[in-house]
């Protein structure tokens, strides 16, 4: 007989294992601007105006040059646009930036809001099925576009909303000649698939159609070989953390937003 000493199993992962940058960037593809450029590896990023995450500088790496000629550079670069200059950056994981946040904050750039990253599994998510009827499609119609929160949609937020590797929009009909009674987007790229535009009319909450609608989502996506879930929501939608929460999703790291400062911005544009 023979015998050997087995180590005890590994911990398991509460969530897919996952670096900050990986995220960041597999994000970035999922919510394309409509015009970047590279300052080193920096990429300043904008879309007419279309939320903070598509017009913002996305800092991973060394931009070339010394902080403050970056930001210089940085705010140039969107006065020349119209636009104010927003730094996107990370605190609460490995690899994250909080030396850059107390930088920005040192130089006067107000934070002005913090979003949240959630991970998880897709399998568990996908299982979830119910017996709403979802739709999903490859373009953004009237009808679901009736239903998205961010009113008078223009072509610029058109062409981020449809941009992305394999983009899926969900609906659940509603009554007939009404906008849909829930709706979602999904953006698959590889092992991951990203959740967005998650809404539900409000007569028709919590009968559990924004699962029903995650759930036919993450069931296209693993056919499509995506075995992870991510997801973005602002720190203070405790209503919408506890359902992810609840979905098997936790917290990655959060993400803020600083804008240049407001005398500085004035002064530039003048």
């Amino acid at each position: 007989m023979a015998g050997k000493v087995v180590p005890a199993a590994p911990a398991r992962r509460r969530g897919p294992a996952a670096s900050y940058e990986e995220l960041a960037r597999v994000a970035s593809r999922g919510w394309r601007p409509v015009e970047s450029e590279r300052l080193g590896e920096w990429e300043l990023r904008a879309a007419g105006g279309y939320t903070r995450r598509a017009n913002s500088v996305l800092p991973l790496g060394d931009p070339g040059c010394p902080l403050d000629a970056a930001l210089t550079a940085v705010r140039r670069w969107y006065g020349e646009r119209g636009l104010p200059a927003y730094v996107q950056a990370a605190t609460g994981a490995e690899g994250t930036q909080e030396l850059l946040c107390a930088e920005l904050e040192r130089r006067g750039w107000a934070r002005e809001v913090t979003t949240e990253v959630w991970t998880g599994a897709l399998v568990p998510l996908a299982d979830r099925a119910g017996d709403a009827e979802v739709v999903l499609t490859r373009e953004a119609d009237e009808a679901w576009l009736a239903r998205y929160q961010r009113k008078g949609v223009s072509e610029v937020a058109l062409r981020v909303l449809t941009g992305g590797p394999s983009v899926w929009f969900a609906s659940v009909p509603g009554a007939a000649g009404a906008a849909p009674a829930a709706i979602g987007r999904c953006v698959v790229d590889g092992r991951w698939a990203g959740f967005a535009a998650v809404e539900v009319a409000p007569e028709r909450r919590r009968q559990g159609l924004a699962t029903e609608v995650m759930a036919a989502l993450a069931r296209r996506a693993l056919d499509e070989g995506a075995s992870a879930a991510w997801l973005q929501v602002e720190t203070d939608n405790e209503p919408a953390k506890a359902m992810y929460a609840g979905l098997g999703l936790t917290r990655h790291h959060a993400y803020h937003h600083f804008r240049e400062p407001e005398e500085r911005s004035a002064h530039d544009q003048s």
